[in-house]
């Protein structure tokens, strides 16, 4: 039955309940992301019926050319923020690092996960097990289609080559075991642990290696901003520190004016009711960069919980159960950073990467 932009079923004794319907990119570790997210809603409310729909997206389709090359924001979430639109899903589960730091108006973040291990992770080919970056022979070739760690793996390790690989992570896998191409690939430990190949990271490289991307390890539920009933029963899921953490990230990338084509990473954490962010830009090669660290306080000082306005988005996140002077702070410590590192040159940097870039 389809009742006005909702969609209900009635079953066996005539009772009606409605169905939340979860889109979903189609590769199997999106897959796998959204079901993590269905169960956790089944389990809060068991009642409620959901249906997965799964879709592609133009980053699914264009599998020859570097992400960093097509240069379209919302490469993995056009088509899936189309469905929501057309009342066709009703939320739609993404990776976070894959959300531009401007949605399009009439919709929103309404639930941001407690984050996996956002940190980048070695996977090496067979032949090379037991070794590391450092151990790699001369000229070793690395794959990998982020700018980010090309740049800073490059600085940090100058015996190593760097070449562009795409496709899913079962793709990469598969380019990496089975041709003598690439002597390592590098992928986010999260999807790899998501996956359950966590016996395939040979490394994780830790922020004096290499900083994350923006959002890294968390996943979202993005909805329509006007759908009361729809980010109240996901805001549940929201989880603080992960939330204050990406608010921090997510306000520097979009102050900086970041995105997919310029290599720009973070560290955040929480310890003792203060958040540190640190962030950098680099040239493509890492030879330039620049590196700073600030912190906030995000101890609510308000005793009673304040109610906050779920109209109210900070970087495109709602989360109306968190308190609103922890989020000003978290959004406000990503703004500062940015403009820290703008004075001291970070747009030079950026534009010149952005050029080189486009010029590859």
């Amino acid at each position: 039955m389809e009742e006005g932009p909702y969609k209900y079923i009635r079953d066996g004794d005539g009772k009606v309940s409605r169905v939340i319907r979860i889109g979903t990119r189609k590769s199997q570790l999106a897959r796998i992301q959204t079901d993590s997210v269905a169960d956790k809603l089944k389990e809060l409310y068991p009642e409620i019926r959901l249906e997965i729909v799964g879709m592609s997206t133009t980053g699914d389709k264009i599998l020859d050319t570097a992400l960093s090359k097509i240069g379209e924001k919302s490469l993995f979430t056009k088509e899936l923020e189309n469905a929501l639109e057309r009342n066709e899903v009703d939320l739609v589960v993404h990776s976070l690092k894959d959300l531009p730091t401007t949605l399009p108006p009439g919709f929103t973040i309404g639930a941001v996960l407690k984050r996996e291990n956002p940190h980048d992770a070695v996977v090496l080919h067979p032949k090379h097990a037991g070794k590391s970056l450092d151990t790699l022979p001369q000229n070793s070739v690395i794959g990998t289609s982020s700018l980010r760690r090309a740049a800073q793996l490059k600085k940090r390790f100058p015996h190593l080559e760097f070449k562009d690989i795409r496709g899913n992570l079962n793709t990469r896998l598969k380019k990496l075991d089975e041709k003598e191409d690439f002597a390592a690939i590098i992928l986010a430990a999260a999807g790899l642990r998501r996956m359950g190949w966590e016996n395939r990271i040979s490394q994780i490289l830790g922020p004096e290696d290499c900083m994350y991307a923006v959002g890294q390890g968390a996943l979202a539920v993005e909805v329509r901003a006007r759908d009361a009933d729809i980010l109240e029963m996901v805001s549940v899921l929201h989880d603080p520190d992960t939330v204050l953490r990406c608010i921090a990230e997510r306000a520097f990338l979009r102050h900086l004016e970041g995105g997919c084509s310029v290599p720009v990473a973070v560290h955040t954490e929480v310890k003792d009711c203060q958040l540190y962010l640190t962030g950098a830009v680099y040239s493509l090669d890492g030879s330039d960069s620049l590196k700073e660290t600030m912190q906030t306080s995000i101890a609510a000082t308000d005793k009673c919980a304040e109610e906050v306005d779920e109209r109210v988005q900070r970087v495109g996140v709602t989360a109306t159960k968190i308190s609103g002077e922890a989020q000003d702070g978290a959004e406000r410590l990503g703004v500062d950073l940015a403009k820290l590192l703008l004075s001291k040159g970070a747009k030079e940097i950026l534009t010149v990467a952005r050029q080189l870039n486009d010029a590859r």
